[in-house]
């Protein structure tokens, strides 16, 4: 039997440590399913393990593309269960870690089915969406699909503000004259390892001092020379996310260099937040306190593989 060990956790919590340590014990890789560390052109700003920590085991999903490429969850689904059947074959043990609570449903649970929709209404979204911006999104997802509408509002509020998945959500009501919601939990996929998914947590006062230090490290480090190299590059999918939309307003001129390294701090905070919500939801983990020593993680995981 194959088992695929996901450490799952709010951002700075010391998951990359624990994957490494976890990879190490039982001679395997690690997936990376950070859906912003899969850029090479955002190092800084994206936290992406050090050079040590990458050489201590083999990861994948690090830096391999590139803000100009297109690359959606299903196409990391797609490529993540596919290096999975590789790896698989020379250990039964395999590590997947990130934040990214999508992407981590997506290789534990994968997608639902959607029909193909036609060109021409994806066309009209694209040059609606140009005029007249998110809120037409919004008010169409809401109008076509009150219910997904309000799941967002409620569980997972910053999709509201995706330019790329919210026209996805209109272009299938549209496409399909069906809500997207109905789309959704139709389809079984099949997985040919069994997850066990370990959390980590810590109090929210350690939380949020953790993500503050952080964020001054990357500022150090050079984040904003980082962010000013991407800056014509401003309007890219891959660059609105924290840690660059603060550092590109301060490039316009809009706010203080001080007062956006407050807001990267803010809003890395309120994104932790949300990951908590998201995680807190995914079934059968096992929570651990963020100073747990990785050697009883490890007495926990060899029963359960025992005990299987």
């Amino acid at each position: 039997m194959n088992y695929l060990i996901t450490i799952i956790g709010p951002t700075a919590i010391g998951k990359t440590s624990l994957s490494i340590a976890l990879a190490q014990h039982f001679g395997c890789d690690i997936i990376s399913c950070d859906s912003r560390q899969f850029f090479k052109e955002m190092r800084i700003g994206t936290a992406v393990p050090t050079e040590e920590e990458l050489k201590s085991a083999t990861h994948h999903f690090i830096q391999n593309k590139s803000i100009f490429d297109s690359y959606s969850v299903g196409d990391f689904e797609q490529e993540a269960i596919s290096k999975l059947d590789e790896l698989f074959q020379k250990n039964n043990v395999q590590i997947m870690v990130g934040g990214s609570g999508l992407y981590v449903d997506a290789v534990l649970k994968g997608f639902d089915d959607f029909p193909d929709i036609d060109e021409s209404v994806r066309t009209q979204i694209n040059a609606d969406f140009e005029k007249l911006g998110i809120d037409y999104l919004q008010q169409k997802l809401q109008e076509l699909d009150l219910d997904y509408f309000q799941k967002l509002t409620s569980e997972n509020p910053q999709t509201l503000q995706n330019p790329q998945r919210m026209k996805r959500f209109v272009e299938v009501c549209l496409g399909t004259g069906k809500p997207y919601s109905s789309f959704i939990g139709q389809k079984k996929n099949n997985r040919h390892f069994t997850p066990i998914v370990i959390g980590l947590e810590a109090e929210r006062d350690i939380m949020y001092d953790r993500i503050n230090q952080r964020v001054d490290m990357m500022i150090k480090e050079g984040l904003l020379a980082e962010a000013e190299q991407l800056y014509p590059h401003k309007q890219s999918n891959a660059l609105q996310t924290v840690g660059y939309r603060e550092l590109f307003d301060y490039f316009d001129g809009k706010i203080t260099l001080e007062f956006a390294i407050e807001e990267i701090k803010k809003n890395t905070r309120r994104f932790a937040k949300r990951q908590i919500t998201w995680f807190k939801r995914t079934k059968n983990t096992m929570w651990f306190d963020y100073k747990t020593d990785p050697k009883k993680i490890i007495n926990h995981l060899h029963l359960i593989i025992h005990n299987s």
